[in-house]
This record gives C-alpha cells, sequence and structure tokens, in this order.
C-alpha cells in the first residue's frame, strides 16, 4: 500500500509540476514578410552581382578587343616596315651598281679630255690629214677615219651620258626607298606606343574591375580554373589518336600548336615560351615548312578562304568585322577539330582551347 500511495504521489507531483507541451505557434505575418523581404533582397543582389560580373566582362572583352587590333596593327607595320628595308637595300645595291659603270664612263671622257690636252686635238689632226697627198682616193679615206673617230668619241660621251642619267634616276629611287623607310620605321614606332599604351590601360582597368570586389575576382578566377580544366580535357580529347580529317601539313601544325597550352600571351612575342595570337599560327604553320607573316592582316591571304562546313584541322580562323577588310581582323586561331581551336588569347592569360563559335568570327583561310 505504501509503495503505490508513494507512486501515486509522484504521478500527481510531475502532472502538477511538468505543464502539458503546447504546440509551436505558426509564424505571424510579419514574420512572413520579413522573410520575403530577405528572399528579395537576396535575389537583388545576386541580380546586381550578375549585371556587375556582365558589366566586367564586357569592359574586358573591350579592352582585349582594343589591344589586339593594336597589336595586330604594330605587327603589320613591321612587316611593312621590313619589305621596306628590303627595297631599301636593293635601290642602294643597283645605285651602286650604275655609279660604277657612270665612274667607268667618266675615266674614259677624261682620256679623252687627257689626249686632247697632250696636242693631239681635234682639229691638229685633222688638217693635217686633209693636206696629206694621196689623191682623190686617200682623200675620201682619210675622211672616213676621221669620220670613225668622231663617232668613237661621241659614243664615248654618249655612254657617259646615258650612264649618269641611269645612276641619277637610280640615285632618286634610292633616296625615295629611304624616306619610304623612314616613313615605315615612324609608323612602326607609333604602332607600338599605341599598342604599349594600350595594353598599360587594359592592365590598369583589368586592376581597377577586379579590385571593386573581391567577390568578382573569385568568381573569374574560379571560372579561369574551370575553363583551364576543360581546356586539358578537350586537349586530351583532340590528341592525334582521337582526331583525323586534315591534310597532313594541318595535322601537323594542329598537334604542334596543342603541345603549346599553358603558355602565356604577350602582345608582339612568337616564342618559344610566350605568343600572341598571330605569333602562334605562325609558329604553328612552320613546323610544316609553311612561312607566315607575324600579321593577322596577311594570314588571312596566306591560301585560299574555307567555308566553316569545310574546316580540316590546321586551318586559321580569323575574327574582327565581318567586312573581312585585313586592316579590321583583330584575331587569330587555329582549327584542331570538333568546332575547337588553339589560340592565345589576351594579356593576362594563357594559350588555351576554346570554341570557334564567337560573334565576332570572319572566316578561315588553308595555309599553303
Amino acid at each position: 500500500m505504501r509503495a503505490f500511495g508513494a507512486g501515486v504521489l509522484a504521478c500527481w507531483l510531475t502532472v502538477a509540476l511538468c505543464p502539458p507541451v503546447e504546440a509551436e505557434p505558426s509564424p505571424s505575418a510579419r514574420d512572413v514578410k520579413k522573410a520575403r523581404q530577405v528572399a528579395r533582397d537576396r535575389s537583388k543582389e545576386l541580380g546586381a552581382t550578375n549585371v556587375e560580373l556582365a558589366t566586367a566582362k564586357s569592359r574586358l572583352d573591350e579592352l582585349a578587343g582594343e589591344v589586339e587590333r593594336l597589336v595586330e596593327a604594330y605587327n603589320g607595320e613591321m612587316v611593312r616596315l621590313r619589305h621596306a628595308e628590303e627595297r631599301h637595300t636593293q635601290a642602294r645595291t643597283r645605285l651602286a651598281a650604275a655609279d660604277a659603270q657612270a665612274e667607268l664612263a667618266r675615266q674614259s671622257v677624261a682620256l679623252l679630255a687627257a689626249e686632247s690636252y697632250r696636242g693631239l686635238t681635234p682639229m691638229r689632226p685633222v688638217v693635217g690629214m686633209m693636206v696629206d697627198e694621196g689623191g682623190t682616193d686617200g682623200f675620201l679615206h682619210r675622211a672616213g677615219v676621221l669620220g670613225q673617230l668622231w663617232d668613237e668619241r661621241a659614243a664615248v660621251l654618249a655612254r657617259m651620258r646615258d650612264a649618269q642619267e641611269v645612276a641619277a634616276i637610280l640615285r632618286a629611287q634610292a633616296a625615295n626607298a629611304y624616306a619610304e623607310q623612314q616613313a615605315a620605321s615612324e609608323r612602326a614606332r607609333q604602332a607600338k606606343i599605341a599598342a604599349e599604351a594600350a595594353v598599360a590601360r587594359q592592365r590598369r582597368e583589368t586592376r581597377g574591375l577586379r579590385a571593386r570586389t573581391e567577390v568578382l575576382e573569385r568568381q573569374l578566377d574560379a571560372a579561369r580554373s574551370r575553363a583551364e580544366r576543360l581546356a586539358r580535357q578537350r586537349a586530351a580529347a583532340l590528341s592525334p589518336a582521337g582526331l583525323t580529317g586534315g591534310s597532313a601539313m594541318g595535322d601537323l601544325a594542329a598537334n604542334w600548336a596543342l603541345t603549346q597550352l599553358g603558355k602565356p600571351y604577350v602582345w608582339a612575342a612568337a616564342g618559344p615560351a610566350t605568343y600572341d595570337c598571330s605569333g602562334l599560327t605562325m609558329r604553328a604553320w612552320e613546323q610544316v615548312g609553311v612561312r607566315l607573316d607575324h600579321w593577322t592582316g596577311t594570314q588571312w591571304t596566306a591560301g585560299p578562304h574555307v567555308p566553316t562546313d569545310q574546316l580540316r584541322r590546321g586551318d586559321l580562323l580569323f575574327f574582327g568585322h565581318v567586312s573581312g577588310d585585313p586592316g579590321t581582323i583583330h584575331h587569330v586561331g587555329i582549327y584542331v577539330g570538333r568546332g575547337q581551336m588553339v589560340h592565345a588569347p589576351q594579356t593576362g592569360d594563357v594559350v588555351r582551347v576554346a570554341s570557334i563559335w564567337r560573334g565576332d568570327l570572319v572566316g578561315a583561310t588553308r595555309p599553303r
């Protein structure tokens, strides 16, 4: 009985001291409104970040395009300068040969003058020969000899005049070639200054964009890392064992380009440690004995143009304004198959594999 009584007492105390558990109250309208506001704020913040990121990428692309255009303009001026220097050298060689001929002719005339000053003037032998005896036949013979002497002297003088005129013409050509070379050198200097300024502006603004928000920087870095991994995966998938369909030369050029993945972009560079876009494609085709200029302008005309639905490995892909004017093309890559290309993109980036399908794709060329 005592045990039973103790149990009843314990139950009563438990009921008395521990009130029944009530259901958790439902959220108030204020809480729901607050949660919705937080969700809207986060969505707005994400949208603003996306807009800022898109704006930053657009500005980066704009800067990269400007730099590529100016770098390729510099490359083009360097090609023109080399041609101007070659023309000047050839003009100087021709002028030296003409001056030598003119000097020989002048020496012949000087010899005639010296003979005249030694007493063999034209009039004295003429008088002597004309008064000699010998009859009419002898007179005619002597007259013919004198005529021949005059003709020889006239021919010597004519050769000297001709040689001097040729030398004068070639001297003018050499002077024009020198002026052209100086003008080309100045254009190359100005193009280099413009390219350097554009690269500096690109780096400065890029740093500013990244400094505005660490979040964007992390996102861009993460995107770059993902792109690097994809590039390595694509490079492995695009290995020679996995691709066919190009010409023998095009395959070799494309395969060599794939060995340069990861090397930094440096404007106006042509290897072996760094490249710009046209420097990479120039070296790739150099491996198979095809000589290209370090300039998208002449690489665009280095072979027949190829429709994009007939691309082969090794073909060059060009980007710029759709007019196809070599002066408006600012980027080039080398086709490696499956809609992919190897290219050196821009300052701060590395040689990588990327899709050929860009909005500024102009067309393709098959070097030969």
